[in-house]
């Protein structure tokens, strides 16, 4: 990993990253969900229904869902009868998944404070590995990919969700738009924090685009590696194998 790395538009000490990012999240948890509605218009409901469609969660499996605080896609995963671990490095987003879980009578989902890149779990656990929304806020995310297929058995599977860039014309210049010049009004409103919400549409400028972010996912040891852009691009599904 390099001297520094992205914190929005911003470059820093990967350490002072990790701490940042942790501040934003730790203000944003309590309203997470609702900044979400507000931002894309409840379409993060319709991507996250896909995105575990294409998982294909069974009865019996062990999935770890990373970066999964607020329990939104461990939910979905568990519905299927999978075994899941809701791993998060941010405990207040954690907080705000037990009590989700509570609220809804959800029972039976193990909830780990973890580092993504940093994970104490053994080799070869888990059948699947999901993470949405959350790897462009890791601070080494090679090293997360290394360690979400060290997790995985043979034959298990890697998936993420995540915001990419749109290549449908016209509407990437919409979107940029509005994006910039609205959420952060919106996190003021809805959340009383416009600086976190204006790192998290930074954030999404900064992450690499498709071709290049599938081919991390290779390096990592991943084969039969795959995306599938939704809304041209605006969101993406990246998917990959271990053998």
């Amino acid at each position: 990993m390099s001297d520094t790395v992205s914190f929005g538009y911003e470059e820093v000490a990967p350490a002072e990253k990790t701490r940042r990012v942790g501040g934003v999240f730790t203000s944003v948890a309590s309203r997470y969900d609702l900044m979400n509605d507000a931002m894309s218009g409840g379409m993060h409901r319709l991507w996250k229904d896909r995105f575990v469609r294409r998982v294909k969660p069974r009865a019996g499996e062990q999935i770890l869902d990373m970066a999964g605080g607020t329990g939104d896609i461990a939910f979905r995963l568990a519905r299927a009868g999978a075994s899941v671990t809701v791993a998060d490095i941010n405990p207040a987003m954690l907080e705000v998944g037990m009590t989700r879980a509570q609220q809804r009578g959800i029972d039976g989902l193990v909830w780990s404070e973890a580092n993504a890149e940093t994970l104490s779990y053994p080799d070869r656990f888990f059948d699947a590995y999901t993470i949405a929304f959350g790897i462009r806020n890791v601070t080494d995310i090679p090293a997360a990919l290394r360690e979400a297929n060290r997790v995985l058995r043979r034959g298990g599977r890697f998936f993420c969700l995540e915001f990419s860039t749109t290549q449908w014309p016209g509407f990437a210049e919409a979107y940029d738009a509005y994006s910039h010049r609205l959420v952060p009004r919106l996190g003021q409103m809805l959340a009383g924090d416009a600086e976190s919400y204006r790192y998290l549409i930074e954030s999404i400028r900064r992450f690499p685009d498709m071709p290049k972010f599938e081919g991390m996912i290779r390096d990592a040891g991943f084969v039969n590696t795959r995306v599938e852009p939704i809304m041209g691009g605006l969101v993406a599904i990246h998917s990959g194998w271990k053998i």
